[in-house]
């Protein structure tokens, strides 16, 4: 079993009301522990040693739901290791 351990030192929400942050943060990490359980997604980023950055800006349409943004910045955490 390949353990993967990720930590972010800093989140930065821009316009985001703070009363929707809690929910963002919370979807980011569930979406997260989702994508990177995935068997594929572990040995894809096993090795990948220490990123200072992996993720840059994520846009949505404004408007849009906190879970839809907490997948995209999921995903682009994800993407960034990989990568």
């Amino acid at each position: 079993m390949t353990r993967i351990v990720l930590h972010i030192d800093r989140l930065v929400l821009r316009g985001i009301d703070r009363s929707d942050a809690a929910a963002v943060t919370a979807r980011i990490q569930a979406e997260l522990q989702r994508l990177l359980s995935a068997s594929d997604t572990a040995q894809d980023i096993a090795g990948a040693g220490n990123r200072p950055r992996v993720a840059g800006k994520v846009r949505l349409a404004a408007g849009s739901a906190t879970r839809a943004l907490g997948t995209a910045v999921a995903g682009r955490i994800v993407q960034g290791i990989k990568s």
